[in-house]
């Protein structure tokens, strides 16, 4: 019997039938993918990027590998929505995924969103109008028009600005010639976010021991397969330069590079130095991109337009079409470590990527972490030493200036002997650089007749002093308020004192010694990242007498006429209870010192110190620094701690401080026996309170061949479920102890 017409109408416009399911991963807490059913019309494979409805929602997600569910049938699933079109994720970029899911258990999709950051990159880039020279010819032929169309003569398309700046000419010349059809519309490809780099633009300035790392990396590149090498150098050495010729040999071999530095948005002078070697700028992936050019980045980088990306530790998840090289710079640095959502330190997850997708990866530091130390004089690293600076630059010499025998004057923060040297070094036109790694005026503001002191209402940490905003800040939730004028306790007025220095305050006191200086502050609370960039090219020019800065300045500035450095409180990292303190402490103000006498000037260092005895402050004013870690090491291996032995916090966190805690004690009675690991607490973490939230924690503690990940999953699965405002953080390798 034929159908009616209601019965052809809904033959021609319902849904083709599902025919097959598949896993899809998509960007959310989940333990693992959900089946959707393909439609008939549909053509999907494994790493495939597909939009899918959950929910009310439609979300974006992976197509994954096949999770064995063969029973389920396709017409009881939701189908997928959408099949993008772009190239799906590679093998290895999937199985990086689970791995990285694996270890810091976390949901795979979360994991999966880090790869997904640019949606609005799915769907291949619109072509661009542009134009293509015809047979037609101008009825008057001036000089600027000849220009223009000599140019365009080949018969290649032209975008319109592009054209007219090739020929120095306004686009209104190039206007005219279309009005009188010389030129027709065409669409072309979108332009690539930077030229391709040129592995053979400059010819490379290596010096004898730069040449010989250069030839060892290189010879590890042409190998091929996994493996790690450590360039460990001391500051102004000539690290890049050395890399750069492991990039330029990648490059040859035609595939795509991935360099990750810690500070991206902070490295104008990395992105000149590597256009100077290859003729063109690396891409940049950062949080300071804007969308559009995250979405041009992360579709380049799929593609393989992209040749060669620079950028923060977010960039470890670009989807790369043929990643060869990855590139770690300042391998120690805490910034590579991700403490929100997912977990996970960069670093480590780079080695991890390279040994899954069987490529080299490069790590690089003059003060390498004391795990790559330990990994290199175990033959599991290739190190390669540069000892000396580039071009016979002398390191400079350090002193320590003991503040219990030159104590600052009154109300002061800087000895006698450290502004002297400030007054030499200025005489001679020379810069002076002051780190202290303090943000703000003063990190605490108390009442003199009360003893009131002020404190965030969110965190359990006091209110850090901004004068130059006339705000008091909490540095861990972001409150602000205005300065006060009284104490609101008691109410007296001008009875509120600054305690402590921050560098807003050495600027002060440094303002009163030297007025006719000029002063620069570099401090991130204090500018935008385009003023920073515009702050350190003018004191590469010499447009700054004394210079005051937190962290900012140690990472891999090069000041041509900095040649003294003084560490206002060489102390400051020495008082916590973190086990890293002492490393961290070290290669900080090794860091800053190196900073001084990078171009041959005779260079001074000078440390600010109450502990003048403590091996940290011994090791860096020898030059020592084989014997600071290994002396580190030693005492790392006696207590069985990394990366000798496992660590691993877990952060119980709520509305109200009891429930934290019943939480957290329910967690360590739930605590699998396990030999070889040990739970410590629950006890209340140093910074109790963040953003209203009260918090507990428990530490795991279990030697180096400890199934770490099993003991949680276990203590996890038996102890009492998140209800309520409780929230459980997993931190395996856990760099911060607050």
């Amino acid at each position: 019997m034929a159908k009616d017409s209601s019965d052809l109408f809904g033959a021609l416009f319902d849904p083709p039938s599902p025919t097959r399911t598949v896993p899809v991963l998509v960007p959310m807490p989940a333990p693992g993918p959900y089946s959707y059913a393909v439609p008939e019309d549909m053509v999907v494979e494994t790493g495939s990027v597909v939009q899918v409805p959950l929910g009310p929602r439609q979300v974006f997600g992976v197509v994954w590998d096949d999770a064995g569910e063969k029973s389920v049938d396709p017409k009881k699933l939701r189908p997928i929505t959408k099949s993008f079109e772009c190239p799906p994720l590679k093998t290895e970029m999937r199985r990086f995924i689970d791995w990285v899911a694996a270890y810091t258990l976390s949901p795979p999709g979360l994991v999966a969103r880090m790869a997904l950051r640019a949606p609005a990159a799915f769907d291949p880039e619109p072509m661009i109008e542009g134009l293509r020279l015809t047979e037609g010819r101008p009825e008057r032929l001036t000089p600027a028009r000849e220009r223009v169309m000599e140019l365009a003569a080949e018969g290649h398309g032209w975008t319109k600005s592009g054209l007219a700046h090739a020929a120095g000419v306004s686009t209104s010349v190039v206007d005219g010639l279309v009005k009188q059809g010389v030129f027709e519309t065409v669409f072309l490809p979108a332009p690539p976010v930077v030229a391709e780099p040129d592995p053979d633009y400059a010819e490379p300035r290596l010096e004898g021991p730069q040449r010989q790392a250069a030839s060892e990396i290189l010879e590890d590149v042409r190998k091929g397969g996994f493996h790690v090498s450590l360039i460990d150098g001391v500051t102004g050495s000539g690290k890049t330069e050395v890399y750069f010729e492991a990039v330029a040999e990648t490059l040859r071999q035609g595939k795509q590079v991935l360099i990750l530095l810690p500070e991206i948005a902070l490295t104008a002078a990395f992105l000149d130095r590597f256009h100077d070697r290859f003729g063109a700028r690396p891409a940049e992936w950062h949080s300071d991109l804007s969308p559009r050019m995250r979405e041009k980045v992360w579709r380049q980088a799929v593609t393989g337009e992209v040749k060669v990306v620079a950028g923060a530790r977010s960039a470890l998840f670009l989807p790369f079409d043929n990643l060869g090289l990855i590139i770690v710079d300042e391998e120690h640095d805490p910034a590579y470590k991700q403490e929100d959502r997912v977990y996970y330190n960069a670093r480590d997850m780079a080695v991890v990527r390279a040994r899954i997708a069987d490529f080299p990866v490069v790590l690089v530091s003059a003060t390498p972490s004391v795990e790559s130390q330990v990994n290199g004089s175990s033959g599991r690293y290739n190190t390669i030493h540069l000892h000396t600076r580039f071009g016979d630059a002398a390191m400079p010499d350090l002193h320590l200036v003991d503040m219990r025998r030159h104590p600052p004057e009154r109300g002061g923060f800087l000895s006698p002997v450290l502004l002297r040297g400030i007054g030499k070094t200025i005489e001679k036109g020379e810069q002076a650089l002051l780190f202290l790694n303090r943000r703000g005026y003063a990190p605490l503001t108390l009442c003199r007749v009360c003893g009131h002191r002020f404190q965030c209402p969110q965190c359990s940490s006091w209110l850090v002093e901004h004068r130059f905003r006339n705000q008091l800040q909490c540095h861990q939730c972001g409150h602000s308020e205005p300065t006060p004028d009284h104490c609101p306790e008691c109410g007296t007025f001008d009875h509120l004192v600054a305690c402590g220095p921050g560098v807003e305050r050495i600027a002060e006191e440094v303002e009163r010694h030297f007025p006719e200086a000029r002063t620069i502050v570099l401090s991130s609370d204090l500018m935008g990242v385009k003023r920073l960039r515009l702050e350190l090219e003018a004191i590469v020019k010499g447009e700054a007498d004394i210079v005051i800065g937190t962290q900012l300045v140690a990472k891999g500035h090069n000041f041509p006429l900095m040649t003294l450095v003084g560490i206002v409180d060489a102390d400051l990292g020495l008082a916590n209870g973190d086990p890293r303190a002492a490393e961290r402490t070290f290669q900080l103000l090794s860091q800053v010192t190196g900073r001084a006498g990078r171009t041959g000037l005779k260079s001074h260092g000078l440390l600010q110190t109450y502990q003048p005895q403590h091996p940290v402050m011994q090791a860096i004013v020898s030059g020592d620094a084989s014997a600071f870690y290994e002396r580190e090491i030693v005492e790392r291996e006696k207590a069985v701690l990394p990366p000798f032995g496992r660590l691993a916090s877990v952060i119980v966190s709520a509305d109200t401080r009891a429930e934290a805690e019943t939480h957290a004690r329910g967690l360590r009675a739930a605590a699998p026996q396990v030999t070889g690991i040990m739970l410590l607490g629950p006890a209340e973490a140093p910074l109790a309170l963040i953003r209203g939230r009260h918090r507990f924690r428990l530490l795991v503690h279990g030697r180096r061949n400890s199934d770490m990940q099993s003991f949680l999953r276990t203590l996890l699965a038996n102890g009492p479920k998140e209800r309520g405002s409780v929230h459980v953080q997993l931190d395996i390798d856990p760099q911060s102890f607050l």
